[in-house]
């Protein structure tokens, strides 16, 4: 692999992106993408009326959630990476910028396709440091666990979106069924994947170096978010496999659910009987009340027209 790098003339670019720094072009970057998400949630900008401490301390979560969410993972203070008041400064400022900004000219121009495009793209640079840093930050201290790096570095990549249920209660609202462990979006995919490939490369699993590494999976999710965006698609790349992975692990079509199946089938068969026949006769029965109440009123107007019949026959003697 290093040879097919040092013949592409690639060896030097991974090594340049390896040591570029993410402050402070690149976390602007995230910090306006994150914070432009926040805002085009249902009912954001109404809260960023109502509540901008709500709205601040939310768009605080979306720029560092991962942050949070590994630090309570890893039983650290989760309160640590606030501890950083450039960041936080930072972030504030665009948090401001992007709510309350005069004629809202940062949005709009943020909104536009082609910067939006190079955000977007700076953005995903920064989640593979984030991915990266998660996975060195749980092997320095379980460095026997595959699993532990994967989850650390899944959590450090994309906290923001794995507690974005407890970041709608800060705004009042309660969507159980967005949680991105129900149906995953792709930046949650994508960086599960990444937390995976680092972690078998930080264990030596992966014969590959790296910086290379890095450049391969960075290049992969700039180039793919672009290609999402331009085209209007949210389309996973990953669909086609994760459908035939579902379908042959885990559609369960087994013996017992085909039986379970027939007698549910049977069950609600017999149900669907009972129902009708106590339909019929509840229907029978009403109509036999509805036959005695004519007759008992035929019946009722016929002693009545006798008693008057002897009535005036009486009369009449």
């Amino acid at each position: 692999m290093m040879d097919l790098f040092g013949l592409l003339h690639l060896d030097e670019l991974s090594h340049g992106l390896a040591n570029l720094s993410m402050f402070p072009y690149f976390d602007m970057a995230h910090y306006i993408v994150s914070v432009m998400s926040l805002r085009e949630q249902p009912g954001a900008l109404q809260v960023s009326r109502t509540s901008p401490l709500a709205c601040w301390f939310s768009s605080m979560l979306f720029c560092f959630g991962g942050a949070v969410l590994s630090g309570l993972m890893l039983a650290e203070p989760p309160v640590a990476p606030l501890s950083n008041s450039t960041s936080i400064l930072l972030a504030s400022i665009i948090w401001y910028l992007v709510f309350y900004c005069p004629m809202d000219l940062v949005y709009c121009c943020a909104a536009l396709l082609p910067l939006r495009l190079v955000l977007s793209g700076m953005k995903e640079v920064t989640r593979t440091w984030k991915v990266l840093g998660g996975v060195t930050q749980a092997y320095g201290k379980y460095n026997d666990s595959l699993l532990v790096m994967i989850a650390i570095g899944w959590a450090r990549g994309a906290g923001g979106g794995l507690i974005s249920n407890f970041e709608q209660l800060v705004r009042g609202v309660w969507k159980p069924e967005t949680n991105e462990l129900l149906k995953m979006s792709y930046p949650t995919k994508i960086t599960l994947i990444g937390a995976v490939l680092f972690t078998l490369q930080q264990t030596h699993y992966l014969p590959l170096e790296k910086q290379h590494l890095m450049l391969i999976y960075t290049v992969f999710t700039v180039v793919n978010k672009s290609r999402m965006m331009l085209t209007g698609s949210s389309t996973s790349p990953f669909a086609p496999i994760e459908s035939v992975i579902y379908k042959t692990l885990f559609s369960g079509s087994s013996p017992y659910a085909a039986l379970t199946a027939d007698v549910k089938e049977g069950n609600i068969d017999n149900s669907t009987t009972n129902r009708m026949t106590s339909t019929t006769a509840t229907k029978e029965s009403s109509k036999n009340v509805a036959a005695g109440k004519g007759k008992s009123r035929s019946l009722k107007a016929k002693e009545e027209s006798e008693n008057s019949e002897a009535t005036n026959y009486k009369k009449t003697e």
